[in-house]
């Protein structure tokens, strides 16, 4: 007894000189921050409250997270609400996505899309399978598929190793292509066995030769890769068009560095166009020299801005004939998004897709153009009825980035810029990589994308066709000033090919 009263003695005078050595380790701390606080003159809450004033910064980062979990409402949220957020996160986990009790919703607002149901649904026996689309057709080696939703650029830097892994693996259990982004291609999209779309952004990262220039034997070299399927030639991007890609230096590891050919360490920093494209005649002359080297479809991605950019460049496709269209055109909205950008452009620059995805179909459809040249859109695609909204407008396919973030898991932290992200999709931190489990992750990123297609087919038998890209416009209204719909072939009527004359043969560039 006397032993073990000793024993007690001893641990009650620990803990009171562990108490006695912390609050003088915090009375330190706070004299500290007072001194330091008084005698800097940076920031005048610091200065004016010391101590007190950093809690203030505290709290506004905090402040983020709160109101996610405990004050904002289901749809409320931007850029991604918690509704769709949870739309996606069932979908990946391949669990029950039914709601009960009605619509949390609100329909009436101007703008608000809404499928027009058909009396006489088509059931699942006179269903059928989604359709093959080719893309490229007078290429050497066109590129075929059947699926609808595919995974847009994310680059191996601006994403981790494990995420691309599980990206990688995930597109090639869906069957959907993967975007390399304008990072370059790097051993972690191959080893997942997915179709590959290599992008070439402003920098060429990965193409490009010592000065930045498009280097044709790096090309070639990509082009022999079985699983590069097309190139994409990026002009812009939603999130920040007129802005090339930006990589923190933190973030630019030796083999990072290595795959994009620069500087380890250094901020990379893309251009804000191709120094070689300045006008249509130099983008149409980097198409046919990419499709000639590559024999693989090739297309350009970019953002519009007005009508006049479609009337340009379909006019001179014209002029130098049709041999030297895209064989794709993505069409990035304005609601896009990016690992980081310039707020100004993010908030302000570039049509959304409401505006910009009619508008593309409709000027290649007024130039003859349509049949040749397949339209992609991204852009805050991450739910069926965007899919199918987008489909009606006359899209061939639906990229996604940041839905298929989701699906490994992201929780709309907002700090893809800060190599600090909690969930391991955008850092290259160890640590905190170790929580994306890559094998895990890709089950979710197929589940997801099936899920979305058979979504989105649950959305095309309601209005009465048999597969998803039968949908047009006469099948989804939107809601206009005064509280009522109109239907989308209404308000964006169908154009018919002007009677032009095509040229077949790629002009020389006059």
């Amino acid at each position: 007894m006397l032993r073990e009263a000793g024993f007690i003695d001893i641990f009650i005078d620990a803990i009171v000189l562990i108490t006695i050595f912390g609050i003088l380790a915090l009375i330190i701390a706070v004299v500290y921050m007072y001194i330091a606080d008084r005698s800097q003159t940076v920031q005048a809450i610091r200065h004016n409250y010391p101590v007190i004033g950093r809690f203030r910064y505290m709290f506004e980062h905090m402040g983020e997270f709160f109101r996610q979990y405990f004050f904002a409402q289901d749809r409320e949220e931007l850029p991604f609400n918690r509704a769709e957020r949870s739309w996606v996160y069932r979908a990946a986990k391949n669990i029950d996505s039914t709601v009960a009790f009605g619509s949390t919703r609100n329909v009436e607002p101007a703008g608000s899309v809404h499928f027009v149901n058909c009396p006489y649904p088509t059931q699942r026996e006179d269903a059928v399978p989604i359709g093959n689309v080719t893309i490229g057709e007078a290429c050497r080696k066109p590129y075929t598929t059947h699926s609808l939703f595919h995974i847009s650029g994310m680059s191996f830097g601006a994403i981790s190793k494990p995420a691309v892994l599980a990206l990688s693996n995930g597109a090639r259990m869906a069957g959907c292509w993967m975007s390399t982004g304008e990072g370059g291609l790097s051993p972690y999209h191959l080893e997942g066995g997915a179709d590959i779309v290599f992008q070439i952004g402003t920098a060429k990262y990965g193409v490009r030769d010592l000065d930045g220039n498009l280097n044709d034997d790096k090309l070639r070299e990509i082009a022999e890769i079985e699983q590069v399927k097309m190139f994409e030639i990026k002009l812009a991007q939603g999130a920040k068009p007129g802005k090339g890609g930006m990589l923190p230096g933190g973030k630019v590891t030796p083999e990072i560095a290595a795959i994009r050919g620069i500087a380890p360490g250094t901020d990379s920093i893309s251009p804000n166009r191709h120094q070689d494209i300045r006008s249509d005649d130099d983008l149409l002359d980097m198409i046919v020299h990419v499709r000639e080297v590559t024999g693989k479809p090739v297309g350009i991605k970019t953002v519009i801005g007005s009508a006049k950019t479609m009337d340009g460049l379909c006019t001179r496709i014209l002029e130098r004939g049709i041999d030297c269209a895209p064989d794709f055109f993505v069409v990035d909205g304005a609601e896009g998004g990016t690992g980081a950008a310039p707020q100004s452009l993010i908030d302000y620059m570039g049509l959304p897709l409401k505006e910009s995805l009619p508008l593309v179909v409709d000027k290649l459809n007024e130039y003859g153009l349509r049949q040749r040249v397949k339209v992609i859109c991204s852009g805050k695609m991450i739910i069926p009825s965007n899919v199918a909204w987008a489909l009606c407008m006359g899209a061939d396919f639906v990229v996604s980035a940041r839905g298929f973030m989701f699906a490994l898991g992201c929780i709309q932290a907002l700090q893809c810029n800060k190599n600090t992200c909690p969930t391991g999709i955008t850092t290259h931190n160890k640590e905190l990589q170790k929580g994306l489990n890559p094998a895990n992750k890709a089950v979710r990123v197929m589940n997801y994308e099936k899920n979305m297609e058979y979504e989105v087919g649950v959305i095309a038998h309601s209005c009465g066709v048999k597969e998803p890209r039968q949908l047009k416009r006469e099948h989804a209204r939107i809601v206009g000033d005064y509280g009522l719909s109109v239907p989308l072939n209404v308000l964006h009527p169908d154009v018919k090919p002007a009677k032009l004359k095509i040229k077949t043969e790629a002009g020389a560039g006059a």
